[in-house]
């Protein structure tokens, strides 16, 4: 079974053309060779330009290669594209086949939730950081260089948290009393956190582990934990169990549908229509003893998806789960 160790906020398993004159031909052999020579330049330019992307230009990032563990969040920043994922020590970016890290505000991000704009994230402050702890809620449009205060600063950390990637709705699990908030109950904000309303969640069973709010319509709220995954269409307000005999491990949302993965002795994850509800279970790595924690795809490449699994192996396929290539493994790199 799946034990869900809500102090250390993370999942654990117990129990994936012929010439007619010789001129001619020397003419044809000569246009070839300068035909094939600028092919060989347009290929290393384009090569240059792939392997030069947005991050690896950044002054913000530097190259990296180590061990990377204990990942709170995961997604595509800002509409770019490549992975950012959310760890204890800062933000690392998977592009064009290289690791990338940055170089301050080596944060512990915790509910960390992409938009088109940037992210919203909680957590604690890293070495040199002049962030108050818990710094509460929030927003960077820079990668994660500046962090725009957006509320309770220095009062909660929220690890359990949901951003429509669109329209910047968020939905939160609180875990203790604050000056907003009562403890241990949903909050739902269609302003990006300036004002908030309890979400009365009603249907919601067991432990939720993981949020997730719908790219447009900020009423469709979606979250999973031990008794499956749930979905609503009334801003958290009641939910629906939309998983049969599973615990739920993660949840997303692209505009069309609701990701979900689970686990019921293997590990899963179901494409779910949010037009009909009919569902395709999507080919994933081989797994052993583990499943989805977090997953995301790229908006702008609907065929790139990438997930962290429980025991903090990476994944991504570049061909709409056909393959899957891991890109972490035993919390190093690759």
């Amino acid at each position: 079974m799946i034990k869900y160790l809500a102090a250390m906020g993370i999942l654990t398993i117990t129990i994936s053309m012929t010439g007619c004159a010789q001129d001619n031909e020397q003419n044809q052999v000569e246009e070839e060779q300068v035909e094939q020579t600028e092919r060989e330049q347009d290929a290393g330019t384009e090569t240059q330009e792939n392997s030069s992307g947005v991050i690896a230009a950044s002054d913000f990032f530097e190259s990296f290669t180590g061990k990377i563990d204990h990942i709170h969040g995961i997604g595509y920043v800002g509409n770019q594209n490549a992975p950012f994922y959310a760890t204890h020590d800062g933000i690392k970016v998977y592009e064009n086949g290289e690791w990338f890290k940055t170089k301050k505000e080596n944060n512990d991000y915790m509910g960390f939730s992409p938009t088109a704009e940037g992210f919203y994230t909680s957590g604690h402050p890293g070495p040199g950081s002049d962030l108050p702890n818990p710094f509460g809620i929030k927003k960077s449009t820079d990668s994660g260089q500046t962090l725009q205060d957006i509320v309770l600063e220095g009062e909660t950390d929220f690890h359990t948290m949901g951003a429509g990637y669109n329209n910047n709705t968020l939905f939160v699990l609180n875990p203790v009393k604050n000056s907003l908030m009562e403890a241990n109950r949903f909050y739902h904000s269609e302003d990006g956190g300036k004002t908030w309303n309890e979400a009365k969640a009603s249907g919601i069973e067991g432990e939720i582990i993981n949020i997730a709010v719908h790219p447009d319509d900020s009423n469709v709220v979606a979250a999973s934990g031990g008794e499956g995954v749930f979905l609503s269409e009334n801003g958290g307000e009641s939910f629906e169990r939309v998983s049969n005999n599973v615990q739920g491990t993660a949840v997303y949302f692209s505009k069309d549908s609701l990701w979900y993965g689970g686990y019921s002795g293997d590990a899963m994850l179901i494409k779910r229509s949010l037009e009909n509800g009919e569902e395709e279970e999507i080919n994933l790595p081989e797994m052993n003893q583990d499943a989805v924690q977090y997953f995301a795809q790229n908006p702008q490449k609907e065929d790139e998806l990438t997930f962290v699994s429980i025991k903090g192996k990476v994944y991504q396929t570049v061909n709409g789960a056909s393959d899957w290539e891991i890109i972490v493994e035993d919390g190093k790199s690759k």
